[in-house]
């Protein structure tokens, strides 16, 4: 496994936090006039109103003169290290800085830009000296965390990167910029650990899991079978490897060897609560609804909140004739966070049928239109897909055209 690092730049993801510092900065202007010139005051109001507009170059002219003309005012010059670093540059943009720090050594924001400029520049290592003393300074401000892990991993340090980009999610859990750099790190810090265990052994029984695993994110289950089988018979008593083979027996539609495996992981560990679970699903698929419900209500217990329970539950009722609590659950069902979009869908179809049964009309043809209107969308979607696929397809097919004949 090669690792390759992403060439993908981060972009400005600090737009945010650029305007932030434009109102404190701006917030600045009133107090301006007790420590330097009048002139200068104004003139850095007005530059910081162009910065706003978005109007750059009046407000790089507009920060250069207000540093000129108190040349001891640091907020000027970040403002200009700002605007500078802003159109694209940066050794004048780090000059900047670089004199704002030197008259204000914690001025908010002043170290992370400098980094950032050091960043464009790849001097990675400057950039991170800087940006970790902004996190250290100031160690709630989630673009610092941000902006040292994107360092880290331009370093080829994933492991730190990882560790940085956490800290800033805790303190900005939806950030978009956040997420996708963490999520970059994090797959990175993964594809280097399974690099290593191949490297280590080749032939363990964890290669084959992962090999496995791998398989079935990729819906080739019949190779995801054949990896946990290879993994088995190197480590037959290890837990949950039957109850993830079960899992991929039961995508394939070999109920028989799904039950068996599971079966075998309670044998293994009799406490495993996906494998309770799975054995009860399979009951209900086998419209077992007492075994079913009994596998099920025994895993929640020491598990609740499983995946798509309400749905399993619900159909286990409705074999049993409890179409009251059937109605409960699949109802919870519809509305279940992280369901998969075809079981909700089957869940308005089940709590359909049940309406109909307890002779609650018009809640069961809202039922069924719901349950028509998704299976549309999804139908309509699929076909989408399939076209892309196909443009695709025939544009890869395509004979390339014929080569240049100038050198």
């Amino acid at each position: 496994m090669v690792n390759t690092p992403s060439t993908k730049p981060p972009g400005k993801p600090t737009t945010k936090f650029v305007f932030a510092c434009l109102v404190i900065l701006f917030c600045l202007a009133r107090p301006l006039r007790s420590q330097v010139e009048s002139a200068a005051s104004e003139i850095f109001r007005q530059a910081s109103e162009a910065m706003q507009r978005g109007n750059l170059n009046v407000a790089g002219d507009g920060f250069e003169a207000a540093a000129r003309a108190a040349p001891a005012f640091a907020e000027a010059h970040f403002s200009l290290g700002l605007v500078r670093e802003e159109q694209g540059r940066f050794d004048e943009a780090i000059a900047s800085f670089q004199k704002a720090l030197a008259l204000k050594p914690r001025l908010h924001g002043a170290n992370l830009f400098l980094g950032i400029a050091y960043f464009r520049l790849n001097r990675l290592d400057k950039a991170f000296a800087a940006i970790q003393k902004e996190s250290a300074s100031y160690s709630k401000d989630a673009p610092a965390w941000m902006w040292l892990g994107v360092v880290r991993l331009a370093q080829g340090k994933p492991e730190e990167a990882a560790e940085a980009l956490d800290k800033a999610a805790k303190l900005a859990p939806d950030d978009m910029d956040i997420l996708y750099h963490r999520g970059r790190a994090h797959l990175q810090v993964s594809k280097n650990s399974y690099g290593r265990m191949f490297k280590v052994d080749s032939h363990s029984w964890r290669v084959h899991q992962v090999l496995a695993q791998a398989n079935a994110e990729a819906d080739r289950h019949t190779d995801a079978v054949a990896e946990y089988l290879a993994a088995i018979k190197l480590a037959p008593s290890q837990p949950g490897l039957h109850e993830e083979l079960g899992s991929e027996y039961r995508s394939l539609g070999k109920v028989q060897e799904a039950e068996e495996s599971f079966l075998r992981e309670l044998e293994i560990a009799p406490y495993s609560v996906l494998a309770k679970y799975e054995l009860g699903v399979l009951a209900v698929e086998q419209s077992d609804g007492a075994k079913g419900k009994e596998l099920i209500e025994a895993a929640l217990k020491e598990k609740p909140g499983l995946l798509h329970s309400d749905y399993n539950l619900g159909r286990a009722e409705m074999l049993l004739g409890n179409d009251a609590a059937a109605a409960r659950h699949l109802e919870r069902a519809t509305t279940a966070a992280g369901s998969d979009p075809e079981v909700v869908e089957q869940s308005w179809y089940q709590l359909g049928i049940v309406y109909r049964r307890l002779h609650r009309m018009e809640e069961a043809q809202r039922a069924m239109a719901t349950f028509q209107k998704l299976k549309d969308l999804d139908a309509e979607s699929s076909q989408k897909a399939l076209k892309r696929y196909q443009v695709q397809q025939n544009s890869n097919s395509a004979p390339a055209p014929p080569a240049s004949q100038n050198p």
